[in-house]
């Protein structure tokens, strides 16, 4: 996946913050082609995002599968930095498929439920995501980037000169 910008993060300050951040937003495409924008917590592995989610993103993703996902840190704009990705999402739709995804039950699972542990997700016992497909729309998204841009403003040349 190529990433672009004069400012951009190495891959290794992508993946930091790919696997540290709390947040991603979604943005799909809706059926009247209004952008429904979503905030998700997630899991970076293996360079795709799962998330669990439901509602009209698994609508508008089983209608149509591009969408972006953004990840940034900070409020200030000289400290902004982050990710917008553009790719496509795979709804996995029963059981099967997720068991026939090797990441979600050998590193997503466990990495999203010790990430999320302390924002009241599961149990000090039991940190592990069990979520699985259930009822009409909840399921688990795999998105896939295909290219990307990324920014850390600390990097800025303008911000160096000052």
């Amino acid at each position: 996946m190529k990433i672009t910008g004069s400012t951009a993060l190495t891959e290794a300050e992508i993946d930091d913050l790919m696997s540290t951040a709390w947040i991603v937003r979604l943005a799909t495409a809706g059926q009247d082609g209004r952008i429904n924008l979503t905030p998700l917590w997630y899991c970076w592995a293996d360079g795709n995002v799962y998330a669990y989610t439901r509602g009209r993103k698994i609508a508008n993703l089983r209608r149509n599968s591009n969408c972006t996902m953004l990840v940034d840190q900070n409020e200030r704009y000289p400290e902004l930095r982050g990710i917008m990705l553009e790719g496509r999402a795979r709804i996995l739709e029963t059981a099967a498929e997720e068991n026939a995804d090797e990441s979600l039950d050998a590193i997503v699972r466990e990495r999203m439920g010790l990430k999320y542990r302390d924002g009241g997700f599961g149990t000090p016992n039991n940190t592990r995501n069990m979520s699985t497909a259930m009822g009409a729309d909840w399921r688990w998204i795999v998105f896939t980037p295909e290219r990307g841009f990324s920014w850390d403003n600390a990097k800025s040349k303008r911000r160096k000169e000052k």
